[in-house]
């Protein structure tokens, strides 16, 4: 992988995004004001009505460290322009609204509870006055037809480059910058995206940056669907970190009810770990800056996992062994994570591990699990039998019902000599 002070990142392997701001009043998704079409005065009812009463920084810190991640990110700024910060550019802003730099309060919070910060910051602005009108500008439909011939890029292109400088002079330490997004009719050019990135890079040489300022980043950013590989840019592995909504929306959307089960988020992490990536789960705070139920619970439930198998995820990464079927594995150092997506009868076999296992225990409870090389050959007659199985294989027998764990982790300790 390209080198990089990236060793946190790899070690986190699991983090929160969180999405805040006007359109999570609207509670009907985060793109709401480009979908509705919806103009300033419109729009405007959001900033008039904000008022984050519930929004508890610490709160969200300790729901994060619960749930066994290690690392968030705050929207800092999305697409709609409004910023959760103390701009001296633009007084568009949650402390002009509502007299709280909520980034203050998220990187204070974040820091006190051992968490890495990182901020979002939407490349696109739908509010700026000289962020030309295109695709996705709510005033699309609306505007004249010359409306781009007073909006000038180069002075946009300044004001992101001085929040930038704002955002990483004005906080502490940031150690994650997320830009979002380059797009067909807006790249790298329109960002200045050169410059943002030695921006980011001189104020702070061990900043963590991501690709969506459509130039190489420190990572690539997944969003909505899981890796089922390691990826490779130009044959080369690259680090990566998917990005997942808990129901589809990344902000509060009151009447989405699509949740996905936690017992499938933890799939979904364990699958992005052991095919060398982090899993960024996002929460959407509700109008008022509050966790809704749902991502209370969700953030319990796999918390309650993580505190039991943190060390399957955390510092952990691929491994050169095969998985048996519906299984994955996780390493780190000499141990082996052997992850059971579906409960077999009594025994599973594990290709190439034959001499290779010192111990082996659930991880959840640290039970042993017995294991034994099946020799089927000179039992190929006896129905009782188990089959013969490839030379090297190995065999766990589990007991008959499942640990009532939303995914059951097997701990192999690898030999001494046998940490491949």
């Amino acid at each position: 992988m390209p080198a990089g002070p990236t060793e946190w990142f790899e070690e986190a392997r699991f983090g929160m995004f969180v999405h805040f701001g006007l359109y999570s009043l609207a509670a009907r998704h985060e793109w709401v004001r480009s979908r509705e079409k919806m103009p300033d005065e419109d729009y405007d009812r959001y900033l008039e009505q904000f008022d984050p009463d519930l929004f508890d920084a610490a709160e969200l810190a300790r729901n994060a460290r619960a749930a066994g991640m290690r690392y968030a990110v705050l929207t800092a700024k999305h697409h709609d322009g409004f910023c959760l910060f103390d701009s001296g550019l633009t007084g568009y802003t949650s402390a002009r609204a509502a007299g709280r730099d909520l980034v203050a309060e998220f990187a204070a919070a974040m820091r006190a509870e051992g968490l890495r910060v990182g901020l979002y910051y939407s490349l696109l602005d739908w509010r700026h006055p000289d962020f030309t009108i295109d695709q996705y500008h709510p005033l699309r439909d609306s505007a004249p037809p010359d409306a781009n011939a007073t909006r000038d890029m180069a002075r946009y292109r300044a004001y992101m480059n001085g929040q930038i400088r704002e955002l990483l002079t004005g906080y502490g330490p940031i150690d994650l910058l997320f830009f979002d997004f380059t797009y067909p009719a807006k790249g790298p050019a329109d960002w200045g995206a050169e410059e943002l990135m030695a921006t980011a890079r001189a104020l702070n040489p061990r900043i963590v940056v991501n690709d969506r300022l459509g130039i190489p980043g420190d990572y690539v950013t997944p969003e909505q669907y899981q890796p089922d590989r390691p990826l490779t840019r130009d044959g080369v592995q690259v680090r990566w970190e998917a990005c997942h909504t808990l129901n589809g929306s990344w902000g509060y959307d009151r009447d989405n009810h699509d949740y996905k089960d936690p017992a499938l988020l933890i799939r979904m992490l364990v699958q992005s770990v052991a095919c060398a990536g982090n899993l960024l789960l996002n929460v959407g705070p509700t109008g008022r800056g509050a966790l809704d139920p749902r991502a209370r619970h969700t953030l319990a439930a796999i918390g309650e996992w993580m505190s039991l198998h943190a060390r399957a995820v955390h510092g952990a990464g691929p491994s050169s062994f095969t998985p048996p079927p519906n299984a994955l594995y996780t390493q780190r150092a000499g141990r082996l994570y052997l992850h059971l997506l579906s409960w077999p009868l009594k025994h599973v076999h594990l290709p190439g591990l034959a001499g290779r296992v010192r111990y082996a225990q659930f991880l959840h409870d640290g039970s042993e699990v017995r294991f034994h090389q099946a020799d089927g050959d000179q039992h190929e007659h006896n129905n009782l039998a188990l089959p013969g199985q490839p030379p090297g294989t190995l065999t766990l027998t589990l007991p008959i019902a499942a640990p009532d764990v939303p995914l059951p982790v097997v701990e192999l300790v690898l030999r001494d000599d046998d940490g491949s």
